[in-house]
């Protein structure tokens, strides 16, 4: 059941048992979030071939990460939004931490959804124009549209049992609460082995710049407020997605 959990958590696809997970399932089921971001790398390649056919490759990109946002129903970019209001916009932790409960949006959200979404389809789009010139070039682009959301959500599953949780409820915490290293050793496994299989060597360098870039945003989170939430796991999966796709450009 921690499998259908994650997906029913973390994505909108019609779960195949209609149930409400209990906080021992919500933390068993943070070891399989990278299979949740396989299962959306798998989708997102789909979506790029096929669109490739119909779009130029900036609408192609466009559309493709119209796909990658839905497919968690923005679950994670709300969770960016709040985060960077609340982690650049209040003086003292407790601040922090009641700016990120405030549904409304303020120029911190509005521009960190800006930049990260105006830098995903930027390379998105770079990365899909590779499919007029060079085929083998454009089967590299598919390979990272699996990469990026698969390690993004390991460093969720990292980052969650790694971290002190900074609120004494929510769900956030019951994840905390009941997920341990054994979800990081499923996690990190499953991440390891798909990045491997995908890319070989950069994959697994990329597997260890995940680890270490959750490290960095951890400790930088753990000066502005005494732990993470729900939404800066959120944030953190949306800026490693972010980093590797700049990071393959520049491998490129």
């Amino acid at each position: 059941m921690a499998i259908i959990t994650a997906f029913q958590f973390l994505s909108i696809l019609p779960p195949l048992v209609r149930r409400t997970a209990s906080e021992r399932e919500l933390g068993q089921a943070v070891g399989f979030f990278p299979l949740v971001g396989l299962v959306l790398g798998a989708v997102l390649v789909l979506a790029a071939r096929g669109l490739m056919f119909l779009f130029p490759a900036q609408v192609a990109a466009l559309l493709v990460l119209t796909v990658w946002v839905l497919f968690s129903g923005a679950f994670h970019l709300d969770a960016l939004l709040d985060a960077c209001d609340g982690l650049f916009g209040g003086q003292t932790p407790e601040q922090r931490l009641h700016i990120m409960r405030d549904e409304r949006i303020g120029a911190f959200a509005l521009a960190g959804g800006v930049l990260l979404l105006l830098g995903k389809y930027v390379v998105l789009a770079t990365l899909l124009q590779a499919w007029s010139s060079d085929s083998i070039a454009f089967g590299h682009s598919l390979l990272l549209l699996i990469l990026a959301p698969l390690l993004g959500r390991f460093a969720m599953s990292l980052a969650i049992v790694y971290f002190p949780y900074a609120r004494s409820q929510g769900i956030g915490r019951s994840l905390k609460d009941y997920a341990g290293w054994p979800q990081v050793v499923i996690a990190g496994g499953i991440a390891l082995v798909v990045a491997l299989a995908v890319a070989g060597l950069p994959g697994g360098g990329l597997w260890a710049g995940t680890v270490l870039l959750t490290w960095l945003f951890g400790r930088w989170t753990m000066r502005r407020i005494p732990g993470l939430t729900g939404d800066t796991y959120g944030a953190l999966c949306e800026i490693t997605e972010l980093a590797i796709l700049l990071v393959w450009t520049v491998q490129r």
